[in-house]
């Protein structure tokens, strides 16, 4: 359903989050909005209905939106790394000042640990190690990250973002190729879908691929027996991938050869807090590794690249410009679209 057709203008707010105020994707989308407003309300109404969380100064006046309902922050802090910053201004209203105050604070604890633990009890040092081994020393080219509460579902693919979008570098800080495999590829699911889906691959098949589990105590639901249960099948589940399994000869197809690699992060149960710890955790573990390889955790080159050719391709696409100049491979594929009924 078309989001207008549920909301009512007179008491809807929209906050535009956008470093740059000029992000292809955002803006259209905050276009459409401004246009629907103006439409329903008039374009006076504009300066009462929008907020905005960016750098850009002269581009919000541009937009109109309201000097007071701008969220400023550094324009060196990246989008990835962006949360604690005003850009968590959408998920504070969500959520409630306290509960956005408790998600810092469990940031905030993190960043101590992280700062003042010794290496041997550092928890964003050890798991950085550890990344490093098993993709610098022992060829594994994955990790996934396997949740066992379902309110973290999208924690994976937010973790995918956090550590290909800062590791994925060939380039050193010096200028200089990097000389070992950067980069890990990230990827998983909650606990209770991932077991039905591809844990064979983690237990059977041929690939090393390490593990982190999330595991909380206490259910961030009203049934504490179903987090009972899936907290035995985590530990279950890291208990055959250490140990294995060995058959009788005559049934080497039930053969789990073992000895493959697991984390279990435990916490006594999912709340703003504990997930404020998570998040900088895993912030902290990414940077360590960009230091050891090398690279720069916060620029994203190639992702820049890829937004500007779009802007090049667009008005190709809409017809208001030519592909003659692109290679053979894009103008073949503009045509084909451009052919079509």
């Amino acid at each position: 359903t078309d989001l207008t057709e549920r909301l009512d203008p007179e008491e809807t707010l929209f906050v535009i989050c956008s470093k740059t105020f000029a992000t292809q994707e955002t803006m259209v989308n905050a276009q459409a909005a401004r246009e629907w407003v103006g439409e329903c309300l008039g374009e006076d109404a504009i300066t009462h209905h929008f907020a905005a969380c960016s750098t850009n100064n002269e581009a919000m006046t541009l937009f109109g939106i309201n000097p007071d309902y701008r969220f400023g922050f550094w324009d060196w802090v990246g989008g990835r790394y962006s949360l604690w910053s005003a850009i968590g201004l959408s998920l504070a209203l969500v959520i409630g000042a306290d509960q956005f105050r408790a998600l810092l604070n469990g940031g905030r604890r993190m960043d101590q640990h992280f700062r003042t633990a010794p290496i041997g009890e550092n928890m964003p040092m050890l798991l950085a190690l550890i990344g490093i081994w098993y993709n610098n020393f022992c060829g594994a080219e994955s990790q996934a990250i396997l949740p066992y509460d379902n309110r973290l579902d999208r924690f994976p693919a937010f973790l995918q973002q956090l550590h290909m979008e800062s590791s994925g570098k060939s380039v050193r800080r010096d200028g200089k190729p990097v000389q070992t495999a950067t980069g890990t590829i990230i990827w998983g699911e909650p606990g209770s879908n991932a077991q039905h889906s591809f844990y064979q691959l983690l237990h059977q098949g041929t690939r090393l691929i390490p593990v982190d589990f999330i595991l909380p105590k206490h259910s961030s639901g009203s049934h504490q027996t179903q987090q009972e249960l899936a907290i035995a099948n985590c530990l279950a589940q890291a208990e055959a991938l250490m140990e294995g399994y060995e058959p009788q000869e005559n049934e080497q197809y039930r053969r789990h050869p073992g000895n493959r690699p697991s984390n279990v992060i435990l916490m006594p149960g999912l709340t703003p807090e504990t997930l404020g710890q998570l998040i900088a955790l895993y912030e902290h573990k990414v940077f360590v590794e960009t230091v050891i390889w090398g690279v720069n955790a916060f620029d994203q080159y190639g992702v820049e690249l890829g937004k500007r050719l779009a802007t090049e391709v667009l008005p190709a696409v809409t017809g208001e410009g030519t592909f003659e100049d692109k290679n053979s491979s894009t103008r073949g594929l503009l045509q084909r679209i451009l052919d079509m009924p």
